[in-house]
């Protein structure tokens, strides 16, 4: 997977940056960061990927970057990177990531209480009963739901070990949850009532880490993805 120059807008205030990212040391699944703009003018990074200084300077043309979101237990390696190059942002994560990486300073958690600068413009949906402890983020002037993990989209893929891997899974071709994997939705009651809150959003598209956006009926294809939650 190749990585997009600089960034690709995704929405009204939404701008999206892939990079390759090796799953396991051999599956290419790549990744993506995603950036959200505020009714401040701030912005806010998403699921941080490496930065290098010419993204940088494209990103602090949108707006001063004022939050950083580690949204899970592992979307988290570049979270550290981001705050260094910008001291003043406020770094939110999941309560439990203060164990796992004891060296990031965390300022707030994101089951708590959304940041008042958020209010209207952004509301995290923590996804209960999975072992990810993933919040997503629901834009609301785009309609935009943004993740990491919460299904994976492959259209098409090059590699033959990585799509072999997807087809076993179930998930070639078409959105889901590897079925490998399902394994981290330990309670799926809980879990499908996340779900379901989120199929109550307004809904333009959604964007997640790992394959393809989804820009034509992001409800219909996020029940499919999710479906097994529902047997």
């Amino acid at each position: 997977m190749k990585a997009d120059v600089g960034l690709v807008q995704a929405g009204d205030g939404v701008w999206v940056h892939r990079v390759p990212f090796r799953f396991m040391g051999m599956l290419q699944i790549g990744t993506r960061m995603t950036v959200l703009r505020l009714a401040d003018g701030g912005v806010l990074l998403h699921s941080p990927v490496a930065i290098p200084d010419e993204l940088a300077v494209v990103i602090e043309a949108l707006g001063r970057v004022k939050w950083v979101v580690a949204p899970s237990l592992y979307h988290h390696l570049h979270a550290g990177d981001a705050i260094k190059r910008w001291p003043d942002a406020r770094l939110l994560a999941p309560a439990a990531l203060r164990k796992k990486r004891t060296d990031l300073r965390i300022d707030a958690h994101l089951e708590d209480a959304a940041p008042s600068a958020w209010q209207g413009i952004v509301e995290p949906i923590r996804i209960e009963g999975s072992m990810l402890e993933e919040t997503v983020l629901y834009h609301r002037s785009s309609k935009t739901l943004v993740g990491a993990d919460l299904f994976e989209n492959f259209t098409t893929v090059d590699d033959f070990a990585t799509r072999s891997y997807l087809k076993l899974g179930g998930v070639y071709g078409q959105p889901g949850w590897h079925r490998l994997l399902r394994v981290v939705y330990r309670d799926k009651k809980t879990a499908r009532a996340s779900v379901e809150r989120l199929l109550g959003l307004d809904l333009a598209r959604i964007v997640i880490a790992h394959g393809d956006l989804v820009t034509s009926q992001p409800k219909e294809t996020l029940r499919k993805a999710l479906g097994f939650l529902f047997d």
